[in-house]
């Protein structure tokens, strides 16, 4: 169990390949996705106190409380967090999910159906590596670590998750012939993205792929002048 003092890391997750499978009564999209942690990390601080002390990348208000502070109340733990944002919020990369995660397991956390409660990325972000996540992120599967790089160009543009499931459903929940279901609902919801989109693919010559409901898009491999390069980590579960 976390002491104060230390640190966590809260590493990005990158979904490689997603299918939206169904919709439960409850609102909630059931899920068949590949995902990664790579190295692109938050970096968060516990000291004693009650708080939270944001640096870097700002984090949007939307009247809730932020997850960090969410998951040590269900926990049942408190701790004054510094939390060095690098993560940009609203790219897909699961930043908050990711700082949910690491506060998780400061506090000795790793029960999934609990960090499911947060929200649907925060199991996969608990347990890291490389998986298969199915059901509303609640089940995961490891797979074997698998040394890849990508290339990421992240937009200065914040895509709501929901907008994009709810613009999903309204287009009958077409399924695309591209490794992510949800491209076109997140180009309907943000047109712009397309702009970002054909930047990274006409400096790569790849196509690029939409990382979960947006803004990022990444091509596989290194292509440093385009992009933000990250490699994909080694599984950081415990």
């Amino acid at each position: 169990m976390g002491q104060a003092g230390s640190v966590e890391l809260a590493p990005a997750k990158l979904t490689l390949r997603l299918r939206v499978t169904g919709l439960r009564d409850d609102g909630l999209h059931e899920l068949d996705a590949e995902m990664t942690t790579v190295d692109l990390y938050d970096e968060l601080t516990f000291s004693a106190g009650d708080g939270l002390t944001v640096l870097g990348h700002e984090i949007p208000d939307d009247g809730q409380p932020n997850l960090v502070r969410r998951a040590l109340r269900l926990a049942g733990r408190r701790a004054h967090v510094t939390l060095n944002k690098r993560i940009p919020a609203g790219a897909g990369l699961g930043g908050g999910s990711a700082d949910a995660a690491a506060a998780l397991r400061w506090a000795g956390i790793t029960h999934l159906a609990l960090a499911a409660q947060l929200g649907s990325d925060v199991p996969f972000c608990v347990r890291g590596g490389r998986a298969r996540v199915t059901g509303v992120g609640d089940v995961i599967e490891p797979l074997s670590f698998r040394p890849e790089v990508y290339t990421l160009l992240i937009p200065p543009i914040h895509v709501p998750t929901g907008e994009v499931y709810r613009m999903w459903d309204e287009l009958a929940s077409t399924r695309t012939p591209g490794p992510n279901d949800l491209e076109p609902a997140a180009l309907a919801v943000c047109p712009e993205l397309a702009e970002w989109r054909d930047r990274l693919g006409n400096a790569t010559g790849e196509t690029p792929v939409l990382a979960g409901s947006g803004s990022t898009w990444f091509v596989r491999g290194a292509f440093a002048k385009a992009g933000i390069v990250v490699h994909a980590t080694r599984p950081t579960g415990r």
